[in-house]
């Protein structure tokens, strides 16, 4: 934005040069005509119109180096904007692309989890109202895990070994009795690799 509004300034200026340099210029046709044409005849008249002349010749060719410089500042400008405006087409392309692939990405979440929904109700239904309960209310105190698997003698919830007593306990513990982790209070969930 700050280079396309030097360009923009920068062309203003130029526009402003050229106009003095052509108002110059016509202002020294003028005076070389009244020159010409032998309208005036007083010497001294004849003197000043010369050396106005000369000034106005040597203000001309001022203005015309104010003007090429203007131009050059201004190529650099338009070459500089012309660089920018690529890097933002090439950076909003990847913006795009990554918008892209993460709308996709979102998209298969959600059909992920709607899946995942789906199977939590139609298993939800097998358990007992009040483990379910239970199992709910864990969840919500411990960020979303209500339960974990006891691998190795370890919870992996809480990811702490269990005490020799604990394993004692889930030892002699009938299968469907419901287990707790002494250290994150989560539903142990006891498998053939559990370390029993």
């Amino acid at each position: 934005m700050a280079a396309q509004t030097e360009e923009s300034d920068c062309g203003r200026e130029q526009t402003k040069a050229e106009q003095d340099v052509d108002q110059v210029r016509r202002r020294a046709a003028r005076d070389q005509q009244r020159l010409d044409s032998g309208a005036v005849t007083s010497p001294k008249d004849l003197e000043n119109l010369q050396r106005e002349i000369t000034s106005l010749a040597k203000r001309q060719g001022d203005l015309e180096d104010v003007v090429l410089e203007v131009m050059e500042r201004r190529e650099s400008v338009q070459e500089r904007v012309g660089e920018l405006t690529g890097r933002v087409a090439s950076v909003q392309e990847r913006i795009d692309d990554a918008t892209g692939r993460r709308d996709a990405a979102v998209g298969e979440i959600d059909g992920e989890a709607a899946s995942v929904t789906k199977e939590r109700g139609v298993i939800a239904a097998t358990v007992p109202a009040d483990l379910l309960r239970l199992y709910d209310k864990l969840r919500e105190q411990q960020g979303g895990v209500g339960a974990a698997k006891l691998h190795q003698r370890t919870c992996q919830g809480c990811r702490q070994e269990l005490a020799i007593t604990e394993l004692a306990e889930v030892r002699s513990a009938a299968p469907d009795t419901v287990l707790r982790c002494e250290n994150c209070h989560r539903i142990l969930v006891r498998t053939a690799d559990s370390g029993l």
